[in-house]
């Protein structure tokens, strides 16, 4: 009976221990939260140097791509042009 009471007593002081540490492992999630949450939203609203680099760089290749677009257009339209001054046909 004593031994039993003393490993009740045993279990009772370690399971304390992990409720203690449960418990304080909650609050201290509980505190962090909103350091969480507002690091998130600094992160979601503001830009950061890569960021920009890359935002900057694809907006450079989309503006070369429609000059290039608009180069082979204008290239396209004058050979067409040529096509219909040699054959003497303005309406064409």
């Amino acid at each position: 009976m004593l031994l039993s009471a003393a490993v009740l007593a045993l279990a009772a002081a370690l399971l304390s221990g992990c409720v203690a540490t449960a418990i304080a492992g909650a609050a201290v999630a509980v505190a962090k939260a909103p350091v969480k949450i507002g690091g998130a939203v600094v992160d979601a609203s503001t830009t950061s140097r890569d960021e920009a680099d890359r935002n900057r760089g694809r907006a450079l290749r989309r503006q070369e791509a429609a000059a290039a677009r608009a180069a082979r257009r204008a290239a396209r339209e004058d050979r067409a042009r040529d096509m219909r001054n040699k054959s003497g046909d303005p309406d064409r």
